[in-house]
């Protein structure tokens, strides 16, 4: 063996192997940030008025273009966030330029230039190979310094996001992630190869947006907006059973999902009926337990395949519908759980509400219903949040959330939380339904059902004239949220 003063070639290419990587990975801490956020979440009891200010620190890193990749979550609904460079001295404020809280990631922008001054971009790698070796850079609660920890890939599979809980290609990995750490980038061989977001304590169980995901992110926001992941917007069942295989007409060799019902405003919508079965997806076999393979002997949910396209593009699936394969090719424009009964969470906008007569109307949100502690939000909004499906004659949950006491509405201050079908007569299929029934009303009342036919009664004409005193009173702005017709204002405090 040809030695190099007095060391062995094949040591000194060891060497080397492991040093260059090594190198790569020590140039990554100049490209880290910590991210310190004041956010004002609306109330969701009172969605009029904007929540004590929230504290958080995050972390970050510089990518291409001068900008900041990190989590949704450390900047929602934040009003001033700045950023400080690893080993740096200054804050620097920064602004949220793109955010997609459907995958938990944002963009931000600094306008000072010479604060990315000799920092290298990372770029992003492939998607990470179970058993990987790879480390998360970030800023962990319980120190100023950056903080570095390994981990090995132990999963790759969709599972739901806290933040947005969509079900999402995610990664599983031992490296602890700490409050604080969450935005920081998960590094192998110098490149971001995922963003860590989530961890299980006590289980030493962490989670990373995989680099699929983030590139999906970074491609789709090039034109200036974010359109979001694409979904079907379908239930699906299970094809398990053997009668309930034979039942659908599948052949030996066939397997699938059941297409048990289609969300109003699917791009299924009017393509597809109850009945169908999912045979396949671009090519790719769905099993009858709802999975595909996505690389050799690993399989996720079949969702994974139209996870990967994005809004605009055409999917082909295969559907099995009374003995006969059919093609189909629809486009892709609505975006993942867009069309839920009830959204599974909001950021960055005001609560949709609507108030007459002291009676505070909402749509029910996955924020309105987890703003409960644990095993006290009512059942029945809970069993809306896990189990409604949509339909055309109920797209949203209209409840009546609370109300503002005043003599027009004695007798039900104590109503809370209700979930109103009709009003005035007309069907409420969603909170706009329930502004334009009110105020299209010439009779002398204004009704309300609930689920069990019960009645709230208000006098239509001293409601309208109770209504800016009642705002006054309780100091709301408006009778409704900006995103309702018709706004009325609160009227001005008497001299």
């Amino acid at each position: 063996m040809k030695r190099i003063a007095g060391v062995s070639l094949f040591t000194a290419l060891v060497v080397l192997a492991l040093f260059f990587p090594l190198m790569a990975e020590s140039d990554v801490g100049g490209s880290v940030v910590k991210v310190y956020s004041q956010s004002y979440p609306y109330n969701p009891e009172t969605p009029w008025l904007l929540s004590n200010a929230i504290s958080a620190t995050g972390s970050g890193c510089i990518i291409s273009g001068n900008r900041i990749l990190t989590n949704a979550h450390v900047v929602a609904d934040a009003k001033f966030i700045q950023v400080k460079r690893a080993g740096g001295k200054d804050k620097v404020q920064a602004e949220v330029e793109a955010v997609a809280h459907q995958c938990d990631l944002a963009i931000l922008r600094v306008k000072k230039a010479d604060f990315f001054l000799g920092a290298e971009p990372l770029e992003l790698g492939p998607l990470v190979a179970l058993r990987d070796r790879v480390t998360v850079y970030g800023f962990p609660m319980g120190g100023e310094e950056m903080s570095t920890t390994e981990g090995i890939v132990s999963r790759i599979e969709l599972r739901s996001y806290a933040h947005s809980y969509v079900r999402l290609l995610c990664g599983q990995i031992d490296a602890a992630i700490n409050p604080g750490s969450s935005g920081g980038p998960v590094i192998e061989n110098g490149r971001i190869v995922g963003v860590a977001f989530q961890a299980e304590r006590g289980q030493n169980l962490s989670y990373m947006v995989p680099s699929p995901v983030v590139q999906h992110f970074l491609k789709d926001i090039e034109d200036g907006k974010h359109d979001g992941i694409p979904g079907l917007e379908i239930e699906a069942q299970l094809l398990e059973n053997p009668a309930l295989q034979a039942k659908y007409g599948l052949e030996p060799g066939q397997s699938g999902v059941l297409i048990s019902a289609i969300h109003p405003g699917s791009d299924l919508e009017g393509i597809v009926q109850p009945g169908d079965v999912i045979l396949s997806i671009d090519g790719h076999s769905v099993a009858n337990d709802a999975t595909v393979e996505f690389r050799k002997n690993e399989r996720t949910q079949y969702n994974y395949y139209v996870q990967g396209h994005y809004i605009g593009d055409f999917v082909d699936i295969e559907i099995l519908r009374a003995g006969k394969v059919l093609k189909l090719r629809p486009k892709l424009t609505v975006a993942r759980d867009a069309t839920s009964l009830v959204p599974p969470t909001e950021y960055d906008r005001q609560p949709s509400f609507f108030i007459v007569g002291g009676l505070v109307f909402q749509r029910l949100t996955g924020n309105y219903v987890r703003h409960w502690e644990r095993d006290e939000a009512p059942p029945n909004l809970v069993n809306y949040y896990y189990s409604g499906i949509p339909t055309k004659a109920r797209k949203n949950i209209v409840v009546l959330t609370s109300t503002l006491p005043d003599e027009v509405n004695v007798g039900y201050e104590s109503l809370t939380d209700i979930g109103i079908v009709e009003a005035n007569g007309r069907h409420v299929s969603t909170l706009q339904d329930l502004v334009d029934a009110v105020e299209a009303n010439t009779q002398p009342y204004h009704v309300f059902l609930n689920e069990s036919g019960d009645q709230i009664v208000l006098d239509r004409v001293k409601a309208r004239e109770r209504g800016a005193e009642i705002l006054q009173r309780y100091m709301v702005t408006s009778d409704r949220s900006p995103d309702l017709k018709g706004a009325k204002t609160a009227a001005p405090a008497k001299k």
